[in-house]
């Protein structure tokens, strides 16, 4: 009979390690052949075609990884901060506020700077404002504004879904856990299986080697994230519960990331999404959990790793504005390895300013005044969230 592992006041690693997925997007970003942001000039400053095109070919899946990482861990955390207690109102109040100031000044930032080169009607934008943008099919709605903020669209769903979801979880019984997570990576699979069968493949989009339907369906449509998020809080139990094996560490983690990265150049485009590195990242995130379980220290929960991970939400979500707004002002000029690599440090000093700054000046303060409700309502069955330390955003 596996003993339950106590759970520890935070998970200072897997804060940490928030700040690898944030930047594993960040050079997907600076990769780009062109920017998503009218005229769209290249992103990518190097000069050299032989450079250039490395460089987005290396890092071409590291954006799929950080958001779905960023996925599986807000399933991982909301799971395992879960108390009796808390209202469900007094929980999705935490979690709108966690969300929408950031995500209101990116907003703001990306309408002065991208109005008149991205945003021609009302409809393009508003659906973005409220967060339901990927639910419509359209590229010009569900990739408008700020890029990055299309996946606080699946995080919002999360949210709303989980007070639903955690007393199911919670009632599956131990032995029954780790059929349900491959039921979960199954589901990944499933949802490409559908994408290349059932949804039209014409016309060819015009930056992806699907259609632009497919790629909507089978990346931004929110309900399609689900299988991540419950993944995450079903391996949150099988950590509490004891059950996680030991000799999947960090080590194995690591590899199995290498071979699930390697098989994205491998499968077809669709199942680069998720399904190739889904197993991994789940590996990765557990065993990180258990490592500050039983008290292992590593550079991950040191202090200069824990501030990263604590800003990486403003610096995933500010990379937008930064990097599109940036790259707009060279006018698509090009640089030797050299100019091009300076540009590149200049993209990230950039980008880390801002997630600072979102952090310090529009996270903090709104978590500190607006997160905590006066009155406490409708019990949240079977669970309670106290996510300080433990904060799951991209």
């Amino acid at each position: 009979m596996p003993v339950t592992t106590p759970r520890p006041a935070n998970l200072p690693s897997l804060t940490g390690l928030r700040f690898f997925a944030a930047f594993a997007v960040f050079l997907f970003h600076i990769s780009l052949s062109a920017s998503p942001i009218p005229p769209h000039d290249p992103i990518n400053p190097f000069a050299n075609p032989a450079v250039a095109g490395t460089l987005e070919k290396v890092f071409l899946n590291a954006g799929y990884i950080g958001v779905s990482f960023f996925f599986v861990l807000s399933g991982f955390v909301l799971a395992w901060s879960a108390r009796p207690g808390q209202s469900v109102l007094s929980f999705w109040r935490r979690r709108m506020v966690k969300i929408f100031p950031n995500h209101l000044v990116v907003f703001a930032l990306s309408l002065v700077l991208f109005a008149g080169a991205a945003i021609t009607s009302v409809w393009h934008w508003l659906p973005n404002l409220f967060l339901v943008h990927t639910f419509f099919p359209q590229p010009e709605i569900s990739l408008s504004m700020s890029p990055p903020s299309w996946s606080l669209g699946s995080e919002l769903l999360f949210y709303l879904m989980f007070p639903l979801l955690i007393g199911p979880v919670k009632r599956i019984r131990e032995r029954a856990l780790w059929l349900w997570a491959g039921a979960a990576v199954a589901g990944t699979v499933v949802l490409q299986l559908v994408v290349t069968h059932l949804i039209p493949d014409t016309p060819t989009s015009a930056i992806t080697p699907i259609s632009d339907t497919q790629f909507w369906f089978g990346y931004l449509f929110p309900p399609g994230r689900l299988f991540e998020f419950v993944l995450g809080m079903l391996l949150a139990r099988i950590v509490l519960a004891g059950l996680w094996p030991r000799a999947l560490g960090m080590g194995w983690s690591l590899v199995l990331m290498a071979a699930g990265y390697g098989a994205g150049f491998i499968v077809s485009f669709q199942y680069t999404f998720v399904a190739a590195t889904i197993i991994p990242i789940g590996v990765i995130i557990a065993a990180t959990a258990v490592a500050d379980v039983e008290g292992r220290r590593s550079f991950l929960s040191s202090r200069p790793m824990v501030w990263f991970g604590e800003v990486s939400f403003g610096f995933y979500l500010i990379q937008g504005v930064t990097i599109f707004y940036a790259s707009s002002l060279l006018d698509g000029a090009t640089f030797g390895v050299a100019g091009g690599t300076a540009v590149l440090v200049g993209y990230f000093l950039a980008t880390l300013l801002g997630g600072w700054l979102l952090y310090r000046f529009v996270e903090t303060p709104a978590m500190r005044h607006l997160a905590r409700p006066r009155r406490v309502r409708t019990p949240l069955p079977e669970a309670r969230t106290n996510e300080d330390g433990l904060q799951s955003h991209r």
